[in-house]
């Protein structure tokens, strides 16, 4: 069996799906629907403007992302009501630290991606077309009743990119948020900002994986731009929006010490100091099996060089339960606010978006 079914799966089994509920995607009558943001061009090409890509696509064609297609001069999304993974997951798996930590969300993917990251850990769903996931075919309404029927507070959006699912993201966030359910994104950042100021209305929390801070290092392993991603930390900067920023930190790739400051004095400048910043260990997989996994002394390393530079607020990722970098402390103090093991919260002594033990006020979305 396939594993990115195993998370469908899940939930055709548990108590508060029924198996027969709904039908797969392949089953259902049903066509793909227009996409948002493209233009036509002469000789029925079309012109896709939902990522840095800018696809010019033939009739009969698709994108890089494997997802919208040119049918007869009009671009389709073809991942639409379409979702290959399910499951219910911890806000910390995100991973969001300073957003309503202890809270379970309800997570989707649909297949398919609009970079080609060499390293990535969920390749088996984002290299593939949403023909050859074999998901099912859920409406953005019924997701929605789903997620309030599982008990989460928070739908999110992950595994696989969720620019490239745009249409169905977008619509389940604006009902989500009627609902009084929150949303999180989980993404790479690579979209234009035009779709993303549209998307930044109904979102609550943005978790950007800013991979490396160099050109050659997004167009030789990332297989994108980094200028892009950086204009999008700053847009949901601007906006509002919760912010969180993970760097996969790859041995002799991208963890020169010297890049990285630089990568953190860029967000100081630009984000400020306040902004949760995870550094994550690498473990081999896809193309990148001959890499050895980021030992622990890189990352420790690379947590105080970001703390010595300003940033308030430094965890680490992919570390045996226990270690001190999944904790949050007070700024001011320096008192344990959040103990953490793996996923779970052991304790919270932020209350009311303040440090107990001081009043200082601690930035995040706390309930």
């Amino acid at each position: 069996m396939k594993w990115h079914k195993i998370f469908i799966l899940f939930l055709l089994f548990s108590s508060f799906l029924n198996a027969q509920e709904f039908p797969k995607y392949t089953d259902a009558k049903v066509l793909p629907k227009e996409a948002q943001f493209w233009e036509k061009l002469p000789n029925d090409f079309v012109k896709c403007g939902l990522c840095p890509w800018r696809c010019t696509i033939a009739p009969n064609q698709r994108g890089f992302c494997r997802i919208r297609g040119n049918a007869g001069g009009v671009l389709y999304t073809h991942s639409y009501a379409r979702p290959c993974s399910i499951n219910i997951d911890p806000i910390e798996k995100k991973p969001f630290f300073h957003f309503m930590p202890g809270t379970q969300a309800f997570s989707l993917a649909t297949a398919g991606c609009n970079v080609g990251c060499k390293f990535c850990q969920n390749w088996q769903i984002s290299k593939i077309t949403p023909e050859e996931s074999d998901g099912l075919y859920i409406l953005p309404e019924e997701i929605v009743k789903l997620a309030k029927r599982s008990k989460s507070k928070i739908i999110a959006y992950t595994y696989a990119e969720p620019t490239i699912f745009y249409e169905y993201m977008i619509e389940i966030s604006s009902i989500a948020k009627k609902e009084g359910l929150k949303n999180v994104v989980v993404s790479c950042g690579f979209i234009n900002q035009e779709p993303l100021k549209k998307l930044l209305k109904y979102v609550d929390a943005y978790k950007i994986d800013l991979k490396g801070f160099s050109d050659k290092y997004y167009e030789d392993i990332v297989g994108a731009r980094l200028e892009p991603v950086l204009e999008t930390i700053k847009t949901i900067k601007k906006s509002g929006v919760h912010l969180e920023i993970v760097n996969l930190v790859i041995p002799t790739l991208n963890d020169n010490p010297e890049e990285v400051r630089k990568m953190c004095q860029w967000l100081v400048k630009n984000v400020g100091t306040n902004v949760p910043l995870h550094f994550s260990r690498f473990h081999p997989d896809y193309k990148m099996m001959n890499y050895p996994s980021t030992p622990l002394s890189t990352v420790e390393n690379l947590r105080k060089i970001a703390m010595a530079e300003g940033l308030k607020y430094v965890y680490l990722g992919n570390v045996a339960p226990g270690n001190e970098g999944e904790n949050t402390y007070c700024p001011k103090c320096k008192k344990l606010l959040i103990e953490r093991l793996g996923f779970d919260v052991i304790q919270n002594n932020i209350m009311k978006g303040k440090c107990v033990f001081c009043s200082q006020k601690i930035n995040g979305v706390w309930e």
